[in-house]
């Protein structure tokens, strides 16, 4: 059976009294020239008219103010944010985490299995659910830092910050001009709305991660540090600093004064004290310490504690 297409009818514009020409009345000789001429006009006719019947759209009219960082804001209130990281590097779980309640959800660069794209997609799938989107970046550097802002995140945690020197860098990484030296130009974080550049400043939390004997010492300098939020303790690192194995630190009393000392740095500078939960009875504990901003447990240990209760749950069939 002969295959026929159907000829595209060009529409006419709108008030437009003009006719396209008839390929049948071109000249012979220059008809191949004409057609091509003729069917550049149809396409362009076409894109015109098509533009014409979508309504004007002005730029992120379904979002056009800055989302709030509803997890800083209720710290900043006084009250604690629990969260939860992801280190699997799938995206999707962002979705399932940020639609259990939870105030924010962190993926985890510096110990998690993650590529660049897939980072961008688990903030698309935690915006899904009412959680903020963070992330601990892998390292205490000014492009890695950046492309994680640039994908939308809304929180930043640099692990190992030992000096004040080390906390600027942090907030240089961050900040727009004039608080920091953040470059200007982002893609996904675009989705936040006009107004991102004048608000995100402000709606940004900057955590620096104090987990090392120095960092402790340095406390008070490092959370005085223009632009750095608040803190995020790292107990297991600070344990092994302190010379003991994490299993230990409960224990240990230098551990529970090294806390104690970044609490007092804490309140003295207005910053928010935060820490690595080991679960949901340690993270119960910490929160009557003082601490605002604790990760309650990750994505692989849930995985983990459903795949065990699962397989324990099968004794009893």
């Amino acid at each position: 059976m002969e295959s026929r297409s159907m000829p595209l009818r060009c529409p006419e514009l709108p008030g437009s009294n003009q006719h396209s020409p008839n390929p049948s009345s071109f000249p012979a000789g220059s008809e191949p020239a004409q057609r091509i001429v003729y069917s550049a006009r149809q396409s362009d006719l076409q894109v015109r008219a098509a533009a014409k019947a979508i309504p004007s759209i002005p730029a992120h009219s379904d979002n056009p103010h800055m989302k709030t960082n509803t997890a800083l804001a209720k710290m900043r209130a006084g009250k604690p944010a629990f969260g939860l990281s992801m280190g699997l590097g799938v995206a999707e779980t962002g979705a399932i985490l940020s639609g259990s309640g939870t105030e924010f959800v962190m993926v985890d660069r510096q110990h998690g299995n993650w590529d660049e794209r897939e980072v961008g997609r688990a903030i698309a799938q935690i915006n899904l659910g009412a959680a903020t989107p963070m992330a601990r970046a892998a390292a205490n550097d000014y492009r890695l830092i950046g492309q994680l802002l640039d994908k939308g995140m809304l929180g930043i945690i640099v692990p190992m910050v030992d000096t004040p020197d080390d906390a600027r860098r942090v907030a240089d990484a961050c900040l727009l001009p004039p608080l920091g030296r953040r470059s200007w130009g982002w893609n996904q974080a675009s989705m936040y709305g006009d107004d991102y550049a004048d608000c995100i400043n402000n709606e940004l939390f900057v955590a620096v991660q104090l987990e090392s004997a120095t960092a402790v010492d340095n406390a008070e300098a490092i959370l005085a540090t223009p632009g750095v939020t608040g803190c995020w303790m790292g107990p297991s690192d600070l344990a092994l600093s302190l010379g003991f194995h994490p299993s230990e630190m409960d224990t240990r009393d230098e551990h529970r004064l090294a806390l104690e000392r970044v609490l007092a740095a804490c309140r003295d500078t207005g910053k928010i004290p935060g820490i690595a939960g080991r679960g949901l009875e340690d993270a119960r504990r910490r929160r009557l310490q003082g601490f605002q901003f604790i990760t309650v447990t990750s994505d692989a240990a849930l995985v983990a504690q459903g795949a065990s209760a699962a397989r324990s749950s099968l004794d009893n069939l």
